[in-house]
């Protein structure tokens, strides 16, 4: 490689380096709940939900269909701290199993696994804030 291609090679590496490092606040929150999240899924959620998010047989409800996470995106807080136990419907398939309770789970850590579920498995639904856990969390009927 020739002197003035290195050079360019190398002052357009910088330019890339410095538009990559400058992340706005937002998207940097949205990595580090999303890297917690994962975390607290692996270590909360994917016995029953699977390393891929597929659920397991009849048993456990696939975290896949973005449908079911959308239209329950308010609820998904409330059935992680207070579990979930009846009847629901995912993917046209229905599920009578007992989600447990993730009581000691504090809002962030909360919103950091919806974040991950919601952002996995083929889902794109962008941040969630602690506080609309928060919020979200106030609102549970049970």
């Amino acid at each position: 490689m020739s002197k003035n291609k290195f050079g360019i090679f190398c002052i357009l590496s910088l330019i890339g380096i410095f538009f990559y490092a400058c992340q706005s606040e937002e998207e940097i929150t949205y990595a580090r709940y999303y890297t917690a999240g994962k975390q607290l899924y692996e270590y909360k959620c994917a016995n029953c939900h699977g390393n891929d998010g597929a659920g397991l047989a009849m048993l456990y409800p696939p975290l896949t269909d973005s449908t079911f996470l959308k239209q329950n995106k308010t609820k998904l807080a409330c059935y992680i701290k207070n579990g979930l136990q009846g009847p629901i419907q995912v993917s046209g398939k229905n599920y009578e199993g007992i989600m447990p309770a993730q009581a000691t789970l504090s809002d962030i850590e909360i919103a950091e696994i919806i974040t991950y579920i919601t952002n996995s498995f083929g889902n794109k639904q962008g941040f969630y804030p602690y506080q609309q856990a928060g919020v979200d969390l106030q609102n549970c009927s049970n």
